[in-house]
């Protein structure tokens, strides 16, 4: 037994050593794939902000432009062009009075014109036939010697003249000066028969609520049949595709405003932040609130309309500045009633809870307490994702 074959022995060794070398080998393997050393997270850095002082105050949305449209004249409402919400365009009539005795007074005003054209024709044809044919000369208008006519006009003229009983010249030109005053008593009844159709045509037009722009009827105040009275109002008409934010603003807040400002809002739909541009700051507070009255200018397409709520935040020198950290929206998860973040630490994810703010105009969420800035937090976190592992 004890002089076995020195081969046999070696052979079975080798086969014993070849058996035990995955096994000595699996702890390397394991080590190279666990899977928080290969597995890539998607991060983002934690942002530090050093912000002043802000306050925030509330105001009210209103329209880019806005009118009343009242009753001009008295009358019967006899046409709406829509109800409230209806858009149109600049020129088109929204409501009409009825204004029958006004169209019959344009007709006899019509009437008055051509009379005074006619009128007119008759002054100038009587001119020129005195300017051509002076009445002086006709021998139709001598009383003659009881001779005939021909020789009354040569000799009882000429006879009349040298004795200074007339004087043919001075006649002839009081008959022509004549003659030009009734053209201009006739071109003065031409243009006071016109001025009086333009005074109708300006009631009849009156008698019409028009657009002055493109917008849409906010508010009617009138029916159809309804009777009104000049001075009634009519119809709030607004230009609502830009909108403004009118906000009274307290004065020791209104000295850190300059018109093109840009500030921070947020609208009562949606909650969503917009930018806001100061469009314009009143020169004279108001004696009872001490506020100044600024507006803002809303960005194109801004979700809303008019008469909505929206909070202004404008800066408050009175405040201290201070340090606020911010981390993007996805990094953030809800497990329970509280918001958590994971932070890698040297290259492992840690489960760090988090007080948040408000949303910043960039798309971050601002963070109170939980962080201290500079980590890297991990981007939409897997749902099995365990702390410290």
């Amino acid at each position: 037994m004890r002089n076995s074959n020195p081969k046999k022995t070696s052979f079975f060794a080798l086969a014993a050593l070849l058996c035990a070398a995955p096994w000595l080998a699996t702890p390397t393997q394991a080590q190279s794939t666990s899977p928080y050393q290969t597995a890539p997270y998607q991060t983002a850095p934690v942002t530090t902000n050093t912000t002043g002082g802000e306050a925030t105050v509330g105001g009210t949305v209103i329209p880019f432009k806005q009118v009343t449209l009242t009753a001009q004249s008295p009358g019967r409402v006899t046409y709406l062009a829509g109800v409230e919400g209806h858009r149109a365009k600049s020129g088109e009539v929204l409501l009409q009075i009825g204004d029958d005795s006004v169209q019959a007074q344009r007709r006899a005003a019509l009437a008055q014109i051509a009379q005074a054209d006619a009128a007119l024709r008759n002054s100038q044809m009587q001119y020129s036939r005195e300017l051509y044919a002076p009445r002086s000369n006709s021998m139709s208008g001598m009383p003659g010697m009881g001779i005939p006519s021909t020789f009354d006009q040569f000799f009882t003229r000429g006879f009349s003249d040298s004795m200074g009983f007339t004087n043919s010249g001075v006649e002839r030109q009081a008959d022509l000066y004549s003659r030009g005053v009734g053209i201009s008593q006739a071109q003065g009844a031409v243009m006071q028969a016109r001025a009086n159709l333009e005074a109708l045509d300006t009631r009849a037009r009156d008698a019409q609520s028009i657009a002055p722009f493109d917008g849409i009827v906010i508010q009617k105040m009138v029916e159809v049949g309804d009777t009104v009275q000049p001075g009634m109002p009519l119809i709030t008409y607004a230009f609502v595709d830009y909108l403004r934010v009118d906000a009274q603003i307290p004065v020791r807040l209104a000295a850190g405003l300059s018109e093109g400002m840009i500030v921070p809002a947020r609208l009562d739909v949606g909650g969503g932040p917009v930018e806001v541009k100061v469009a314009q700051i009143f020169p004279v507070a108001d004696p009872k609130l001490h506020t100044v009255r600024v507006k803002f200018d809303l960005p194109y397409n801004t979700p809303g309309g008019p008469g909505m709520y929206v909070e202004v935040t404008v800066p408050d020198a009175s405040i201290p500045s201070r340090t606020g950290h911010a981390v993007p929206g996805e990094a953030l998860i809800w497990r329970g009633s509280l918001p958590s973040v994971f932070v890698l630490e040297d290259g492992k994810p840690s489960l760090r809870l988090v007080r948040v703010g408000y949303p910043l105009p960039d798309g971050r969420i601002s963070v109170v307490s939980g962080l201290t800035g500079g980590e890297q937090v991990i981007l939409n976190p897997p749902a099995n994702l365990i702390s410290g592992e």
